[in-house]
């Protein structure tokens, strides 16, 4: 498959914001992983999911592969708070749904909320450090 070498377009926001990452490691396994992709496509995303991400407060979210790595991007208001949003989030409905059904997908076990499979990932560089 070829990668895009021209960048993406990011959203500008009316307000500060802050950002998250994350990364999950699929089962590596070329089948699971087209079905991974095929299930995140705008036409297959499940709505309810995409409406409760809203719901929780995030503004956008980004999401990125490598091989069988995901790399996810959340904008947020910077008066976002992470853990009672993923709190929330895992009550919404269809969400636990979701995340059973991905689970296989992920190499994670049924029962998981999102919070418990994605890991926040520390930022080491910016380049704008002073």
């Amino acid at each position: 498959m070829k990668h895009r070498v021209e960048g993406y377009a990011t959203r500008q926001y009316h307000q500060p914001v802050k950002r998250y990452c994350q990364t999950l490691d699929l089962k590596q396994d070329d089948a699971l992983i087209a079905r991974y992709r095929e299930v995140h496509d705008k036409a297959n995303a499940w709505p309810e999911i995409r409406q409760g991400i809203r719901e929780i407060g995030i503004l956008e979210m980004e999401m990125y592969i490598y091989e069988n790595k995901v790399f996810m991007i959340v904008e947020t208001p910077l008066d976002f708070d992470w853990e009672k949003a993923m709190e929330k989030l895992a009550t919404l409905p269809r969400q636990q749904e979701w995340e059973d059904f991905v689970a296989d997908l992920q190499g994670c076990g049924k029962g998981q909320a999102s919070a418990d499979k994605w890991h926040l990932m520390e930022r080491m560089f910016y380049l704008y450090d002073t």
